[in-house]
């Protein structure tokens, strides 16, 4: 952050507050002298001089100036040469306000003092030097100065034995802290093995004159004055320290690179993983909808009722288990192939290709299973309602055709007798009206046959599964009757040849005859139409059928009275027979109807009456209990639907939210998440009130808009929805905290994208002036297809790349190239050496074969590996 103070500017300003309680120890006091002025003779003899008394040599300014000149590597301005106090002051100023202008904070430290030889105040100068340009520079990881150099000391001695660097103080007496840094780097200069740490004057000794000897770093210190002091002087060690640091710069910038390699191979690494896993889960997921699809896509229907609710049980199964765990696998494969999208383009590597296309071939596949499954239970529901129809015509058919068939049993053999050649001519007489009446009950049954004819023609057009039987048996009742026909115009010839012989005839039983046979054929019909089955589906349709039935009711007063009037003919007859005494046994010649056959059918009809009543009551009971299925249904559905509808809006709500953190934003959409999920036991019941619907054969529902079908897409969508945009959200974490994007960074982008309808003018909103090349550049970087649309995440991929920096594919080569010692190639055993063992055999695995010149076998080739990793070649 600009305007905080770093973590150096921190740890000045803290001992420049120690400074001011002139709290020094003495010790302390003496162990700064010799480590400062030999800090400082260190530089200085660079330039061909030295000091000897710290706050002696640096009143005059000109060798203060001189030193800073060494160590920054700068120009200061010219010195006053005069020798007078305010000559000196103006120097030592000069140093003061160079030091100012590289950014460090003086705190009671003026000219005056250093001029007048101040020892606490020169010291408190020199310190403030050595910080910031022998100190602060130093990096290890997130740390920078003394935590740096800390650090750095820490990682260094973690190894050894004995070593435990907590400090710049206590930390160190031993010698042991120094050994360890020097055999870390050089182990040929001493052999730690050997080393005792009840030792510590001789453990100090060796390493103080190993440094002066072999790594040019002087003695600062006397291993006495450490051994002597409780706690040694803080500041010396640091400053000896930090030249040790300095010395073995070269190591660490190859321990740099090797990490910089590390990190790259381990991110490569990752991504692999993710890919291999990315392929396994489409595949699965591909060969699931491969398998399912067919078996959506057969219309082949069944031939019975049973078979085909069997076949919508069976989808009711896959859309309840089957589905859903397929639906949460699509939409985990689409997060986790955008989020390792993202990383690819956070880590600066090429983005991913699915082989075969899997991605679009997933997309397109499972359209294809929608659009299978589109459709599918409306068929099954059809053709179950077909086969209900077909059953139901089926038994109609069947009743009929047995009534027919029952009636016409026999009525050949009658038809075919010659008994009117031995009659007489009373019988004669009888006969033939009794064949008259027989023509008019022929005359009442072609009405039937041609309703058997149309129904067997019904079940033919709808295809139903035993039509063979039926129209056999519809073929033989037709054969049948054009045969009585024939047999019927036969008869009547020959009774009408004989007609002239028949002169008496039996009024009453003729007219009995004539009157009983259409009553007898209505009772037949009522009977018929009373036991008729039927099929409804709404309480209008059941009150229509009670109406109709009404209407028959009505007109039984008016059939009793025309019973009474065919009896009163019979009981004319009796008493007639009775009256002129006539003994032979009375039978009508007319007709085969009888008083009791009349007596027993009305009896009968009687009875069926209310039957049918209780049936059509019963129906209607049937049917409300339909119309309170519709209601429940209708009444969660239209709760559910606007529910679904605004979790989905304050899904968009909080995606869209500006004000927040993205955390915020992921708090709110777990919470939301949870609220989904815990939601779902409203679509179960749904579900089965949906099912009880189905199972009573109701197909339409007025009280509400919403078909179950609505509803699991909505359900769908939102789940999808949901786990989709708390992907987007970790995705901009994981963009934003791998980019070091603030929150005000991110908040800007989300109201620029937000507030803005054209994408020129967002961009231009942050501050980049386009022209029409530029902004036709950037347009191919965030919207490649040219579709016209720009998706946030594209927008925040592209601020990251123009405002953050990444890792490159040169910055990668440069880390090889130290680590093989500036050759064009790197050897196996260098590899195995520099680099952990994972990483290590990761590149050896990959590296190509260096084919330059003068390479030595086994040589690999760092630069080709190192481009294949960003994309810029390949492998």
């Amino acid at each position: 952050c600009p305007t905080c103070p770093s973590d150096a500017d921190e740890y000045m300003i803290q001992e420049d507050e120690w400074d001011r309680d002139m709290l020094l120890d003495p010790a302390w006091e003496q162990q700064q002298r010799k480590t400062f002025t030999a800090w400082c003779n260190s530089h200085l003899r660079k330039a061909g001089t030295q000091i000897e008394n710290i706050e002696e040599d640096f009143r005059n300014g000109l060798k203060l100036m001189l030193l800073l000149e060494v160590i920054s590597g700068e120009r200061l301005p010219k010195p006053d040469r005069g020798k007078m106090r305010f000559h000196k002051i103006a120097n030592v100023n000069k140093a003061l306000d160079f030091i100012t202008s590289k950014g460090v904070k003086l705190v009671s430290i003026g000219a005056e003092e250093i001029v007048d030889g101040n020892v606490k105040m020169t010291l408190g100068m020199i310190w403030t030097i050595i910080l910031r340009f022998a100190i602060q520079d130093i990096s290890v990881e997130e740390t920078s100065a003394k935590e740096g150099l800390l650090l750095w000391c820490q990682r260094k001695t973690a190894p050894y034995r004995n070593v435990n660097v907590q400090n710049f103080h206590v930390s160190w007496k031993d010698g042991l802290a120094f050994c360890a840094l020097i055999h870390r780097h050089r182990p040929d200069l001493l052999d730690y093995s050997k080393l005792n740490k009840d030792d510590p004057l001789g453990n100090l000794n060796l390493a103080f004159e190993i440094a002066e000897k072999h790594l040019d770093i002087p003695k600062m210190l006397d291993a006495e004055d450490i051994i002597n002091t409780p706690k040694p002087d803080e500041r010396a060690i640091m400053t000896y320290v930090s030249c040790f640091y300095h010395a073995f710069a070269g190591a660490e910038q190859a321990e740099t690179a090797a990490n910089r390699i590390c990190k790259v191979l381990g991110v490569n690494q990752e991504n692999e993983k993710l890919m291999e896993e990315y392929e396994r889960l489409a595949s699965e997921l591909l060969e699931w909808i491969r398998r399912t699809t067919p078996w959506l896509e057969n219309r082949t229907p069944e031939k019975t009722m049973a078979e085909m609710q069997r076949k919508l049980e069976d989808f009711r199964d896959y859309r309840r288990q089957h589905k859903p765990p397929k639906v949460q696998e699509k939409c985990q494969l689409e997060i986790n192939f955008n989020t390792l999208q993202t990383k690819l383009r956070i880590s600066n590597r090429p983005a991913f290709m699915p082989s075969e296309g899997k991605m679009v071939s997933v997309t397109s596949a499972w359209q294809g299973l929608e659009q299978a499954e589109k459709g599918f239970e409306e068929w099954l529901l059809t053709e179950i309602r077909r086969l209900e129809r077909l059953d139901h015509l089926a038994e109609k058919f069947r009743q009929k055709a047995t009534n027919h068939e029952n009636w016409a049993s026999g009525k050949e053999l009658m038809l075919s007798q010659k008994d009117y050649e031995t009659a007489t001519l009373t019988e004669i007489r009888a006969l033939l009206r009794k064949h008259e009446a027989f023509e008019s009950d022929l005359a009442a049954h072609q009405d039937r046959v041609e309703q058997i004819a149309a129904i067997a023609q019904e079940l033919n057009e709808l295809d139903y599964h035993d039509v063979a039987a039926v129209n056999q048996r519809c073929q033989n009742i037709c054969d049948l009757w054009d045969k009585l026909g024939t047999l019927t115009q036969k008869r009547r010839e020959a009774l009408e040849r004989t007609e002239k012989l028949l002169e008496t005839i039996d009024q009453l039983f003729l007219e009995f005859a004539k009157r009983s046979a259409p009553f007898n054929n209505w009772m037949e019909g009522a009977m018929e139409d009373l036991q008729d089955m039927f099929i409804v589906h709404t309480i209008e349709e059941v009150q229509s059928l009670i109406a109709a039935h009404e209407q028959f009711k009505a007109t039984l007063p008016e059939a009793d009275a025309e019973r009474q009037a065919i009896l009163g003919i019979h009981n004319e007859v009796q008493k007639i027979s009775q009256s002129y005494g006539i003994k032979a046994n009375i039978i009508n010649p007319y007709s085969t109807i009888t008083t009791e056959q009349l007596l027993n059918k009305w009896e009968k009809v009687k009875k069926l009456v209310p039957q049918r009543d209780g049936a059509l009551q019963e129906e209607m009971a049937r049917q409300h209990g339909h119309e309170r299925l519709r209601r429940q249904f209708a009444a969660q559905a239209n709760l559910i639907g606007p529910w679904i509808q605004a979790r989905m809006e304050e899904i968009g709500r909080c995606s869209l939210e500006i004000g927040g953190t993205l955390e915020d934003q992921m708090t709110q959409l777990k919470q939301c998440e949870h609220i989904i999920v815990a939601y779902k036991p409203n679509i179960d019941k749904l579900e089965g009130d949906h099912q009880l619907i189905q199972e009573s054969l109701v197909f339409d529902n007025k009280h509400t808009n919403y078909t179950m079908e609505h509803m699991r897409v909505g359900w769908e969508l939102l789940l999808t929805t949901v786990a989709r945009t708390i992907n987007e959200i970790e995705t901009q974490i994981l963009t934003r905290d791998a980019k070091g994007i603030s929150q005000q960074q991110m908040n800007e982008f989300r109201s620029s994208f937000n507030h803005f309808d054209r994408v020129h003018t967002a961009f231009t909103s942050l501050g980049f002036f386009l022209g029409e090349v530029e902004f036709a550049r950037i347009m191919m970087l965030v919207d490649p297809n040219g579709t016209g649309i720009v998706s946030f995440q594209s927008f925040i991929d592209f601020m990251t790349r123009e405002t953050a920096d990444t890792d490159t594919a040169e910055q990668v080569v440069a880390s090889f190239r130290i680590l093989a010692a500036d050759k064009p190639y790197i050897l196996v055993e260098e590899l195995r050496r520099e680099l952990p063992p994972e990483q290590a055999e990761y590149c050896i695995m990959r590296m190509p074969p260096y084919t330059g010149h003068g390479a030595p076998p086994g040589a690999l080739d760092y630069t080709a590996f190192s481009t294949a990793l960003y994309g810029e070649s390949d492998l």
